[in-house]
């Protein structure tokens, strides 16, 4: 993986005063080619590494051998500590790998470092269908400097409706869930998710962050998904399902599909979410040969109807 080597890589740096791209392949087994993408890759991150060409050249991190790393800037730290922090999918050798790193870092310093690591939650399933443009919203880097630097932020916010407002908000985490972005916070009115390319602006404060001691943000952001998820799908049914469908629901439901224990005649109970009876019906009526609806009555309704429909049309 390539977190892996370019955390190993800085390592090396940290405990040399020099290193070339040969030392680099053979302490690493790769080719030299990809060890000189790996340095250049830590240099167009941010990472303080710089080149010394001629004989006896190699890369060194600014500030020579053994350095304290303070030369990072949070946008730095990000582009190091995110890219292998918790959110990310780096192995459990390159996260004890961080953990040196940060505690290698001068006390003021490693706060932010560590902050840096926790700030992103990735959630890889999206919501719906949604037009979102490729490249991060204008205001994304704004956002989770405030999160690392821990201040609040002076915050334009245009909603769903088009109305644009203007609040202070505690930054605490920034979500990828698909391809959006979210800004999780507290505000005078609680804790709130904004859509970080509805954001109009981010000025950012020399007020502290209230913090919560307790808060971890890929647990919050788990509540307030369950919550969203409530709200999109208030309607559920029961069912009870033969085993070997269970693997096509969850293909077709993903996670409006909550699976429960075994009936007596083996078969699984389940609990699925949706919009409506009718619309639920439709996404189940040609999943019969597994599943059979025992509530609400009107769902079983409508499939009824659905069956009379088709035995009318082709039977």
């Amino acid at each position: 993986m390539r977190t892996d080597r370019l955390v190993a890589v800085l390592l090396m740096l940290q405990r040399r005063e020099q290193v070339t791209a040969a030392e680099v392949s053979r302490e690493l087994e790769i080719s030299e080619r990809t060890a000189r993408r790996d340095l250049d890759a830590l240099v167009t991150a941010g990472v303080p590494v710089y080149s010394v060409q001629g004989r006896g050249g190699g890369w060194r991190l600014v500030g020579g051998a053994r350095t304290d790393l303070s030369g990072l800037t949070a946008r730095e730290a990000r582009a190091l500590f995110v890219a292998v922090g918790p959110a990310s999918a780096a192995t459990p050798a390159v996260r004890a790998a961080l953990r040196k790193l940060v505690h290698a870092l001068p006390e003021p310093f490693r706060e932010q470092a560590e902050a840096a690591a926790s700030s992103l939650h990735v959630d890889p399933h999206r919501w719906g269908v949604s037009r979102v443009e490729d490249r991060p919203p204008p205001f994304l880097d704004a956002l989770q400097d405030a999160v690392i630097r821990s201040v609040q932020v002076w915050l334009g916010y245009v909603d769903g409706k088009g109305a644009d407002t203007l609040r202070t908000v505690h930054p605490l985490g920034v979500v990828a869930k698909g391809p959006v972005w979210y800004l999780v916070a507290d505000t005078g009115t609680g804790r709130r998710t904004f859509r970080i390319d509805r954001v109009s602006s981010a000025d950012p404060t020399d007020d502290p962050v209230h913090r919560p001691d307790d808060f971890d943000l890929a647990r919050s952001w788990s509540e307030i998904a369950d919550e969203v998820d409530r709200r999109r799908t208030p309607l559920e049914i029961r069912a009870v399902c033969t085993p070997q469908g269970i693997g096509v629901l969850r293909m077709a439901l993903g996670d409006r599909l909550d699976v429960g224990g075994s009936t007596a005649d083996g078969r699984v109970e389940i609990v699925i979410r949706g919009h409506s009876e009718q619309m639920l019906a439709g996404e189940l009526s040609g999943l019969v040969d597994w599943l059979e609806v025992t509530g609400p009555p009107g769902v079983r309704d409508h499939l009824a109807a659905i069956g009379r429909a088709l035995v009318e049309r082709y039977g």
